[in-house]
């Protein structure tokens, strides 16, 4: 599956892109809001003017009743601040509403986060709550909190 944004590519991620992936989320600027993950099999790479700047990932829950998708990404700290971020949050979020047929998704920053916050409701995320001592902050081991926060179907910008 290779989707195509307005200025990004996600792809699958390929042979060599784990030692990228690797090195960006080291990155101070990444590591303050991710912890390295065991692999990067489930996530896609970002790529932007054919150079590999991160990973967004999907997961799905398929329960009828409760039936929605989830979001994550992380990019270099380089491209921050240049709508890539952005856009390749829209692109999934297209995706898996008009493909996977969601008509819900869901994306939960650090509440601290404000950056990624703002990105992600110019895609039409939505607070929702803060959700206390969400996720333990694997540099200092505190638990911190998260910002849910969710997207309906129309919502799409």
């Amino acid at each position: 599956m290779e989707l195509n944004g307005d200025k990004v590519l996600l792809r699958p991620v390929a042979d060599g892109d784990d030692e990228i992936l690797t090195k960006i989320v080291h990155e101070p600027e990444v590591a303050a809001w991710w912890s390295p993950p065991d692999d990067y099999a489930d996530m896609l790479a970002v790529v932007f003017e054919g150079e590999v700047i991160g990973a967004i990932q999907y997961d799905e829950e398929n329960e009828p009743e409760f039936r929605h998708a989830g979001i994550d990404i992380f990019l270099t700290a380089r491209c921050h601040g240049q709508g890539l971020g952005t856009d390749a949050v829209r692109t999934l979020a297209g995706w898996l509403v008009r493909e996977r047929g969601h008509h819900r998704l869901t994306i939960d920053p650090a509440a601290a986060n404000t950056v990624a916050i703002r990105s992600y409701a110019k895609v039409g995320f939505k607070p929702v709550g803060i959700m206390r001592a969400y996720w333990r902050n694997h540099r200092t081991g505190v638990p911190e909190d998260g910002l849910l926060m969710d997207l309906l179907a129309g919502e799409l910008t």
